[in-house]
């Protein structure tokens, strides 16, 4: 059974949680999942930005998959901002930016089945991500992992983080 920790939440500035909805320009939005064993205990992790205003949030599960937590971290980080914004999201991982720019198109046409009719791998989670990206106008942007890019080695941080604080 899963089970999900309530989201640790820290921001780096004094602001309100509002503040990165406010003023012009998008919200930045990394997001990592990380998983011991897979399925396993797992972590994810988003760091928002805005500005120069900056919010981290983890969280984990006792036995889950990394897949999972790749769709959580966009979830948990969606889900954070108070109004519809403009977000750049920013993963590492090709099944969450090809599942929302190009798979889910046909997954739903489909009735959640895959291009061979089985059932589409975590429908829960992929529901969930297509309803808190529904608020925002969001782009899906790949950047390669453990690759130096500070924004990404932040977020898969913070998934370890979630691991830590799950076990």
């Amino acid at each position: 059974m899963n089970v999900s920790q309530a989201p640790h939440q820290q921001d780096s500035s004094a602001a309100d949680s509002l503040s990165l909805e406010a003023g012009p320009g998008a919200v930045i939005l990394y997001a990592d999942g990380a998983c011991k064993g897979n399925p396993g205990p797992g972590g994810w992790g988003a760091l928002l930005q805005h500005g120069a205003n900056e919010r981290e949030l983890f969280g984990g599960e006792a036995l889950t998959t990394n897949n999972r937590m790749e769709l959580r971290a966009v979830i948990e980080g969606l889900q954070a901002l108070k109004r519809p914004c403009q977000v750049h999201v920013f993963t590492d991982s090709q099944y969450v930016q090809k599942g929302m720019s190009e798979w889910i198109v046909g997954w739903k046409a489909r009735g959640w089945k895959t291009a061979d009719r089985k059932p589409v791998k975590n429908e829960d989670l992929w529901r969930e991500l297509e309803t808190a990206a529904a608020r925002h106008h969001v782009s899906w942007n790949w950047v390669k992992g453990h690759a130096g890019h500070p924004g990404n080695e932040r977020a898969d941080a913070l998934a370890n983080r979630g691991i830590d604080a799950s076990s």
